[in-house]
């Protein structure tokens, strides 16, 4: 592959992204600035949009776009223009299936196109997140259906993004992890990043590399999940786990600071673990740390549910037909991404619960969920409006400047389920909250109206879920 090397160091080598979403879109910009980039995406919208100099990725704007547009960036949505390229990088989703199980149409089809041109002296780089062994054990049968041998006439290696959206890192300053699927696969993927990115990570093969994804973000689901779980247990003991962890953080060694939340979402977390377990259980292994991290994050989401309905019952009222405000459909702070949301199952369980629900996002304008599309209301103070119950999933900068005056101004009832520690005083306000401790409300002989009905106590687990 010496002309495949010779083309990286003269900077003449065409490199064609598969997928031009939030890992395919920043990566071409990184690659246009010094080769010429073939973007393919089969979204007809994606590719419109992007040839008329609109981004659709917030971490890209639309000015970097049109800085290489038309010369050296170039959107497409025919797999004929691939024919031109000598490095093909694949960045498509990996879902997970109805049964948690790995999903890799989308990384087959891409594969399939490939193999189609394939020709010798080309590179094929899996990006996209997927369990140890996907590279050698599904891609390289697929473009050795070309008749070519990998790692002999065409190189093959895996390279796992770690686009975080929303993140101030930039694609050019995250160390890039390269494995091939032998020596020279490596080195000639690692020389090809390292034109563009700072700092390259080569390590043994595509096995280890695509290992170090799911270690990431296993990681990162499993130390969330303890959190959530220890939040469970300090409520009921009337304990902050907000300034728990904050404490604990002072601490200069040994801890790391993961907090409490209504579930976890993204491309990554509530995915990846899963391809890990997949493939652990083929092998005879029951990884059961990855399977109860899972169970207690998507338990969270319930946790949230029963927290509004008994902040209800607490004033004599039911789920069913009451109004309540979501905000956040974002599945984090301050960006447009609803990947994997937790809104989307506090959602739908509240209206198969009966209840009539209005959402906000200033990020996130419409919202699909099994009850059709959602639309984001105009403002904070609409979605308020004869509210009996606010559910801020979501710790978006705008809701941490809400006057807690208005929200007592316009909801019936001004109860509030806080699930990312937004209001810190409760003027007014009855407020129930994940890891937040005990309720808190100023006036908690006034929103009794039937002793028969226990004071507000902490949702706890025991309670039966919808």
């Amino acid at each position: 592959m010496d002309k495949l090397i010779h083309k990286i160091n003269d900077n003449s080598a065409v490199v064609g992204i598969m997928g031009l979403g939030y890992v395919g879109l920043p990566l071409a910009m990184a690659f246009a600035k010094k080769f010429n980039v073939i973007g393919y995406d089969v979204s007809e919208n994606t590719v419109t949009m992007l040839k008329s100099g609109k981004s659709h990725i917030k971490d890209v704007s639309s000015d970097v776009l049109n800085t290489y547009l038309g010369s050296s960036f170039h959107p497409t949505g025919n797999a004929d223009d691939l024919n031109k390229c000598d490095f093909f990088i694949i960045c498509v989703p990996t879902p997970l299936n109805g049964d948690h199980e790995p999903d890799l149409r989308y990384v087959e089809s891409a594969t399939i196109t490939i193999s189609k041109i394939l020709r010798k002296d080309q590179f094929v780089v899996l990006e996209s997140t997927t369990y140890p062994g996907t590279t050698e054990e599904v891609l390289v049968p697929i473009l050795e259906e070309s008749g070519l041998k990998a790692g002999v006439h065409f190189g093959v290696a895996h390279s796992p993004e770690r686009i975080d959206p929303g993140n101030n890192y930039k694609v050019e300053d995250i160390p890039k992890v390269v494995g091939g699927i032998n020596h020279e696969c490596t080195e000639i993927a690692a020389m090809m990043y390292g034109a563009v990115l700072k700092h390259i990570v080569p390590v043994t093969n595509a096995r280890t590399a695509e290992a170090v994804k799911i270690l990431e973000n296993t990681f990162r689901c499993v130390n969330i999940a303890l959190i959530n779980e220890m939040s469970l247990v300090f409520d009921m003991m009337d304990i902050n786990t907000w300034e728990i962890v904050q404490a604990a953080a002072t601490k200069p060694y040994g801890f790391m600071s993961f907090y409490p939340g209504p579930g976890i979402g993204g491309h990554c977390i509530p995915l990846d673990p899963y391809y890990l377990s997949y493939q652990a259980k083929r092998l005879g292994f029951m990884p059961r740390f990855i399977e109860a991290a899972g169970e207690i994050n998507h338990y969270m989401k319930i946790y949230t549910i029963n927290a509004a309905r008994e902040a209800l019952r607490n004033v004599g009222k039911q789920l069913r037909n009451s109004n309540i405000a979501v905000f956040g459909l974002a599945y984090k702070k301050n960006i447009n991404d609803a990947r994997e949301s937790p809104a989307s199952y506090v959602i739908e369980s509240l209206k198969n619960l009966g209840a009539n629900v209005t959402v906000y996002d200033p990020y996130v304008s419409a919202f699909n969920t099994h009850f059709g599309t959602l639309f984001s209301q105009s403002s904070i103070e609409e979605t308020l409006k004869g509210a009996d119950c606010a559910i801020f999933l979501v710790d978006h900068d705008e809701f941490r400047k809400i006057d807690q005056k208005t929200v007592v101004a316009l909801m019936k009832y001004p109860i509030i389920i806080d699930c990312k520690n937004i209001f810190d005083k409760h003027d007014g306000i009855t407020c129930y909250g994940i890891g937040k401790g005990r309720v808190k409300s100023p006036m908690e002989h006034l929103i009794i109206v039937d002793e028969s009905i226990p004071k507000p106590i902490p949702i706890q687990a025991s309670i039966r879920v919808p």
